[in-house]
């Protein structure tokens, strides 16, 4: 009996994007993952998910996938017909852009090991960068394809896109999408397939994101109006909703967006902006700043001896605590002096920002004299009367 082939594909980088991808892929091709982080290959290895997903456990509980993870080797790249990149790309202030450095270095060593195989970007990068690495490195089968995926549901989105994006238009970017496509719930009969330069990809995944902030922006301003002016924030977003070009989502207060996307994406997309002109962009950005700024006068204003934070956590669901909005708000209200403390169960540290961390819940609720919460929790809900949260929904 024949036995089947299955493609090889080398995606690198374990975290949300990669890992996703991988186990989507991984279901009808040989996926090597590689990543710099030996305990995440390790823990990939026997099955077990370093990031918060649901899904990505459910499916690695029935072990049946044709995954491999490994740190880098040339082994990882000979033979793959994709290399595709989902490196981290963190914002960096100095240069007022993304730092794509662990980008490049995925295709220098692609190029050494594999020069054959179709390089495909999914690492967030500034708008008309796949074009200068092309250039830089010689290699026109290098595009760009966005992905859009939510923290702790993101193999569920790579499931259900809500459509395929590819920056390229050639057999191999077809045959690509034509993979996402047949590894997609079969379900789902339309998912939309767009082909564009990848320059129009870059500005696809910014604008998508940053459109994402405007919502949450928009109704946090909602929000800061109506708590100044006594008016019940919850019907008032109820009765803006209901109207179909606007909708019912995205609208649910908070301290400001965070995670892993949104404060970077909007950061570069403004950068991208540097010659042309811009009211709403830059409005944006600023927005998240002057929210936090008024969450945290609004704690300080009830004059607490002992501030207590409940989660660092992004939302419920995810281990991420980069860039969450509650960090800006700890900033905030300790530069006045006052006490903080934590409550994090996921945190091993004693200590975060210079506070102590208290994982004892019972301890924790005592300690504080006001509870600030993002997001409600029935944790916490014994003593609603001490918590400040502006989560009117119990939704993200």
């Amino acid at each position: 009996m024949k036995i089947k082939e299955f493609m090889k594909i080398t995606i690198v980088g374990a975290g949300y994007v990669g890992l996703s991808l991988s186990a989507l892929l991984s279901r009808g091709n040989n996926v090597v993952l590689v990543d710099t982080d030996q305990d995440k290959t390790d823990q990939i290895n026997k099955r077990i998910p370093p990031i918060e997903d649901k899904d990505i456990k459910k499916l690695f509980e029935k072990r049946d996938l044709n995954l491999n993870a490994t740190q880098p080797c040339q082994e990882a790249y000979a033979g793959s017909k994709y290399i595709i990149i989902c490196t981290s790309t963190n914002y960096n202030i100095e240069t007022s852009e993304f730092d794509t450095s662990s980008v490049e270095a995925v295709i220098n060593d692609a190029i050494k090991f594999n020069d054959d195989a179709s390089i495909i970007i999914k690492s967030t990068i500034p708008v008309g960068y796949t074009e200068k690495v092309k250039k830089k490195f010689c290699k026109d089968n290098i595009f760009f394809s966005p992905e859009f995926l939510r923290e702790g549901s993101a193999l569920s989105d790579n499931l259900r896109p809500s459509r395929i994006i590819i920056g390229n238009q050639s057999s191999e970017s077809e045959e690509f999408a034509k993979l996402l496509h047949k590894n997609a719930d079969t379900s789902i009969n339309n998912i939309p397939i767009l082909y564009m330069t990848s320059a129009e990809a870059e500005a696809v995944k910014l604008f998508s994101n940053t459109y994402l902030a405007m919502r949450i922006a928009y109704f946090n301003e909602l929000d800061s109006f109506c708590e100044i002016n006594e008016l019940d924030t919850g019907k008032v977003i109820e009765g803006t909703g209901f109207d179909p070009r606007i909708g019912n989502y995205y609208n649910n207060p908070s301290f400001g967006y965070g995670g892993y996307c949104l404060p970077k994406d909007t950061q570069q997309l403004l950068r991208n902006y540097d010659k042309v002109p811009n009211n709403l962009i830059r409005a944006i950005v600023d927005s998240n700043s002057t929210r936090k700024d008024f969450i945290a006068s609004s704690i300080i204003g009830k004059k607490p001896n002992v501030v207590g934070i409940y989660r660092i956590i992004m939302k419920e669901g995810s281990a991420n605590f980069r860039e969450s909005a509650i960090q800006g708000v700890i900033k905030r209200i300790k530069a006045k002096g006052i006490e903080i403390i934590i409550y994090e169960p996921l945190m091993k540290e004693k200590t975060f920002f210079n506070s102590k961390i208290i994982n004892d819940l019972n301890e924790f609720k005592s300690q504080s004299n006001i509870i600030v919460a993002n997001r409600m929790n029935s944790d916490i809900s014994d003593v609603k009367h001490k918590v400040y949260t502006r989560d009117l929904f119990n939704k993200d």
